[in-house]
C-alpha cells in the first residue's frame, strides 16, 4: 500500500514537534548532569507518570500481545499482566525508599547500600552490563517492531525506518536530555492512544470482521477469549498463569517492571519533586498500563484472526516481507494497512511516537549509566559538569547505533522477550529483600549475575544440544530462577558482610525498619536510631496490604473492562464493584501512609 500525502504530513508534522521541543530544553539541560539525566529533580507526579506509561508503550507491546493472543488466546497476557505485582510493590514499599536515597541512578546506590572494592566493581560492571548489553538488547527488540511497522505500514526496509525516525530521536534525546525525554512521551501518549483506540474501533467495523458481535461471535476468535487459561489443562494454565503470578513477577528483571524498581521507573522517580510525588507517579503508572491501555491491541488482534487466520495469509498478502520477519507479531501492523488516509497517517505517526518515547527513555537511562556510574566513578572523577554533558550525549549517539543493529538482527518480539526475562532469572528476589535485610552484600549481586548469566546461556544455547530432554522456555525461566537463587542464597553466608558503618550510613537516610536490620540497630546508638527513625512505627505491613489492594482494584478494572466488552454483564458487575472497593480501601490506606512521606525537595 501506499500512504497519502496527507498521512506523510501528519506523520511529518509530529518529527517536527518532537525536534522543537528537543531544541528549547536543550539550553537548560547542558547545564549539568542533574538537569541532563533527572531534569533538576523537580517534575509533577502525572507528567512522570504518564512519561513512564508512554514507554512501556513501545512500538513492540502491541505486536508482543498480538503474537501472545494470537498464539494463546488473550489468557496468554499473563506473561506481562503478572508483572503488576511487582509493580504495586514499587507503588507502596520501594518508590519512597528510592527517593530517599538521593542518587542519581539505580546502580549507583550499590555503593550507598555496599562497601569496600565489591561495591565499586559492581557499580562498574552493572553499569557497562545495563548501559552496553542489556539496555541496548531492549533497544534492539524495540527496533525490531520499527523495522516490522516500516516494511508494512510504510514500505520502507528496515534500516531506512531506524535511520529517520532514529535520527529524530537521538536528535532531541541528546539535546534535551530526560526533560525532553518527558514532555515529548506526553505527546506522544496522546497520540498513540488515540491511534490504537481509533484504529480499534475502525477496524472491528470493517466488512471483513463484521462488527463487535460478529467478532465475538467468530468461531475461531471464540476459543481465544477467556481471560484464564484452561485450568483443566496442565500444560496451559501452568506456563501461562502459575509461572508469571508464583516465580515470574518476582524472580526476573525485566525493564518498567524490576522486582524493587529500577532503570527507568527508578529514574523517574529521581526526577520526582518529593515522595508524594514519587509514589503517585508509579501508582498512575501501573493503573494506566494494566488496566486501560491493553484493550484496543487484544481487540485487534482478535479481528487479525479473522482476517488473517495463519501466517501464511500474513505472507500472502506480504510476499515482499523478508522471511526472517514473518511472525504473527506481524498480524497488528498488517491490519493496520485496512486504515483509510489520514487515520492511517495518524495511527502510523502514533506506532512511530511509542517507538520513540521508548527508544528516548533507554537511551538516556544508559547514557547516564555509563557517565555516572563508569566514566565520572573511575575514568574521568574531576571531569566538569559540561564535560559529563558532552559524554552523555556521545554515549547517546553510540547506544543508538548498537541498539538498531541489534534490532536488524533478532526475527520475533515474542523471542526477544522470553530472552529477557531468561537473562535476569533468579536475581528478583535480591532486588526485592536488599533494603530489609542487611546480609545481603556485593558479592550476593556479582555472584547472582554471573550465574544467571551463565545459566541463561547454557538453557538457550548449550542445554538441548548435549543430550538431555528440551525444556521449553518456561521450564528454562524456572530452573534459571531456582538454581541462580540457591546458588546467591549460599553464596550470602559465605562471603564478607558489609563494612557496618556504610549499614549504619545507609539505614539512617533511607529508614526502612523491620526484624531484617536488628543486628545493625542493636549496634546503633540511641542517637543514630533517633536520626533513622527508629521509633517511628514499620509500616511495610501496611504497605503490602496496600499492594494487594492495588493489585486486585487493577486486575478488577481490567477483567471489568473485558467482559464490558463480550456482553457478559454479571461477571463485567461484580469485576467493576471489586474494583470500585478496592479503589475506595486504597484511598483510606494511601492517607494513612502519606504521614510518613518526606515532602521536601532534595537539592541538586
Amino acid at each position: 500500500m501506499v500512504l497519502s500525502n496527507l498521512d506523510w504530513a501528519l506523520i511529518g508534522a509530529f518529527f517536527l514537534v518532537s525536534l522543537l521541543i528537543g531544541l528549547i530544553v536543550s539550553k537548560k539541560a547542558g547545564t549539568s548532569t542533574t538537569e541532563f539525566f533527572l531534569s533538576g529533580r523537580n517534575m509533577p507526579w502525572w507528567l512522570l507518570g504518564v512519561s513512564m506509561v508512554a514507554t512501556t508503550f513501545s512500538a513492540d507491546t502491541p505486536n508482543l500481545v498480538t503474537n501472545l493472543v494470537r498464539d494463546v488466546g488473550v489468557s496468554g497476557n499473563w506473561a506481562w499482566w503478572a508483572l503488576l505485582l511487582s509493580g504495586m510493590l514499587t507503588v507502596f514499599v520501594y518508590a519512597k525508599l528510592w527517593r530517599r536515597s538521593r542518587v542519581m541512578t539505580d546502580i549507583e546506590f550499590y555503593e550507598l547500600r555496599y562497601s569496600g572494592k565489591a561495591a565499586a566493581f559492581l557499580r562498574g560492571f552493572r553499569a557497562l552490563y545495563l548501559g552496553l548489553i542489556f539496555n541496548v538488547l531492549v533497544m534492539g527488540a524495540v527496533s525490531l517492531a520499527a523495522i516490522k511497522f516500516g516494511e508494512v505500514i510504510l514500505g520502507l526496509r528496515g534500516w531506512q525506518t531506524l535511520l529517520i525516525a532514529g535520527s529524530v530521536t537521538l536528535f532531541y534525546s541528546a539535546l534535551g536530555g530526560i526533560k525532553a525525554v518527558i514532555i515529548t512521551d506526553f505527546v506522544q501518549f496522546m497520540l498513540a492512544m488515540i491511534g490504537s483506540v481509533w484504529a480499534c474501533i475502525y477496524l472491528l467495523n470493517m466488512e471483513e470482521v463484521g462488527g463487535l458481535s460478529n467478532l465475538l461471535q467468530n468461531e475461531v476468535v471464540r476459543t481465544k477469549l477467556s481471560l484464564l487459561p484452561d485450568l483443566s489443562d496442565p500444560q496451559v494454565w501452568v506456563p501461562v498463569l502459575l509461572v508469571p503470578l508464583a516465580v515470574q513477577w518476582w524472580a526476573s528483571y525485566y525493564p518498567g517492571a524490576e522486582p524493587g524498581g529500577g532503570s527507568y521507573i527508578a529514574q523517574r522517580i529521581f526526577s520526582a519533586k518529593d515522595e508524594k510525588n514519587a509514589v503517585g507517579a508509579t501508582l498512575l503508572f501501573n493503573i494506566a498500563h494494566y488496566a486501560l491501555r491493553p484493550w484496543p491491541w487484544i481487540l485487534i488482534a482478535l479481528a487479525s484472526l479473522v482476517v488473517f487466520p495463519e501466517i501464511s495469509d500474513i505472507q500472502k498478502a506480504f510476499p515482499d516481507l523478508p522471511s526472517d520477519k514473518l511472525g504473527h507479531d506481524v498480524a497488528y501492523p498488517a491490519m493496520l494497512t485496512f486504515l483509510p488516509s489520514g487515520l492511517l497517517g495518524l495511527v502510523a505517526a502514533s506506532l512511530i511516537a511509542a517507538y520513540m518515547s521508548t527508544i528516548s527513555t533507554q537511551l538516556n537511562l544508559g547514557a547516564s549509566y555509563l557517565v555516572n556510574d563508569f566514566y565520572q566513578r573511575f575514568i574521568s572523577p574531576d571531569a566538569s559538569e559540561k564535560k559529563l554533558v558532552w559524554a552523555g550525549r556521545l554515549f547517546t549517539v553510540i547506544t543508538m547505533l548498537l541498539g538498531s543493529y541489534i534490532g536488524l538482527k533478532l526475527t520475533d518480539a515474542g523471542e526477544a522477550f522470553n530472552l529477557l526475562l531468561l537473562l535476569g532469572a533468579g536475581t528478583g528476589l535480591i532486588y526485592i529483600l536488599r533494603w530489609f535485610w542487611w546480609r545481603i552484600n556485593a558479592f550476593t549481586e556479582i555472584i547472582a549475575m554471573i550465574s544467571s548469566l551463565v545459566i541463561a546461556y547454557y538453557l538457550t544455547f548449550e542445554h538441548d544440544s548435549m543430550g538431555f530432554l528440551p525444556l521449553l522456555s518456561w521450564q528454562k525461566t524456572v530452573v534459571g530462577v531456582v538454581l541462580t537463587t540457591v546458588i546467591w542464597i549460599v553464596a550470602t553466608y559465605f562471603t564478607p558482610q558489609t563494612d557496618l558503618k556504610a549499614l549504619f550510613s545507609f539505614y539512617k537516610l533511607i529508614r526502612p525498619g523491620g526484624p531484617g536490620w536488628k543486628h545493625v540497630t542493636d549496634q546503633m546508638t540511641d542517637e543514630d536510631k533517633a536520626l533513622s527513625g527508629e521509633t517511628e512505627d514499620w509500616k511495610v505491613p501496611l504497605e503490602l496490604l496496600a499492594t494487594a489492594i492495588g493489585c486486585f482494584t487493577v486486575f478488577g478494572t481490567l477483567f471489568a473492562t473485558g467482559y464490558w466488552i463480550y456482553g457478559r454483564t454479571t461477571l463485567a458487575t461484580i469485576f467493576t464493584v471489586v474494583a470500585i472497593v478496592g479503589m475506595l480501601i486504597l484511598l483510606k490506606i494511601w492517607k494513612n501512609l502519606q504521614e510518613d512521606m518526606l515532602e521536601e525537595k532534595i537539592e541538586n
